[in-house]
Order: structure tokens, then sequence, then C-alpha cells
């Protein structure tokens, strides 16, 4: 989680919501990452989650990441949530809840619903001080602003 946050940094510099994520292999090695690059690439699926499954796919030249963890800063939202999904990740770990567009278990619990397809284990809240810290310091100086 803390590279992840270190990553989430990156989104900083062009004005994006500092999220960041990682993918990692059964063997703990990252192999993709990503950071919130919407305003970068004026592009509105460029959440963190979707740049570091896209990374890792590349990467293994293969759409499914099974056996793969995804480990990002905020709680995903629907969008994330399903690609997570599509992508067959086994485990999901993130820091901060997402009271407002959390869909895995704040607004809506799409990785978990019964009837979804597909399973994946969930752990929640992992630094998610330091993780939402982050995201209030932004907001605070978008406020100031």
């Amino acid at each position: 989680m803390r590279e992840a946050i270190s990553i989430a940094k990156s989104a900083l510099s062009t004005g994006d919501v500092p999220v960041g994520a990682i993918v990692i292999n059964r063997d703990g090695v990252v192999i993709g990452k990503g950071f919130n690059e919407r305003e970068a690439t004026n592009d509105p699926t460029a959440h963190a989650e979707i740049v570091a499954l896209r990374s890792a796919t590349a990467r293994l030249q293969n759409s499914r990441l099974d056996g793969c963890t995804l480990i990002v800063t905020l709680e995903p939202c629907a969008m994330c949530a399903g690609a997570i999904a599509q992508a067959r990740i086994s485990h999901l770990i993130f820091g901060a809840w997402d009271e407002k567009a959390g869909a895995v278990g704040s607004v809506w619990d799409v990785i978990r619903d019964p009837r979804a397809i597909y399973k994946m284990d969930v752990t929640s809240g992992v630094l998610k001080d330091e993780c939402a810290e982050l995201l209030q310091n932004f907001f605070g100086e978008q406020r100031k602003g």
C-alpha cells in the first residue's frame, strides 16, 4: 500500500485526484502501476485502477489477471469495480473508503454482490488514514483555490 500511496502523489503534478494503484503477481512482483490521469489525458476512464490494469495486462499480454492482487489507495467506483472483476483479479486491497462513489461496500458492492459471476477476496481499510489524508489535503487545497 505504501507504494500505491507514493504513486498516488504523482497525480498531483497534473491536477488529478491523488489515487494510486499497483498490480502484483503471485510472487509479489509489481507488474502494473497507475495513478489517476483523467485530467492529464482528458479520459474519464483513466482512473488509477484502470491504468494499473492496462499496464499489467500489457506486460503479461493477457486480459486475465488470475492470481494477481490489485492494491489501490481508494475504494473503487462502479466502473473500476467492474473492470477489476472482468480482469479476474483474485484479491483486491484498498485503503480509504469512498462514501460518495465507492462500489466495494460504501454505496454499492459490485465485487461481492451475490449475483456477481466472478468472486474475489477483498481487504479494506489498509493504511486508510494515510490514504484518506492524501485525498483530504488535495480537496482542501482545491477549495482554497
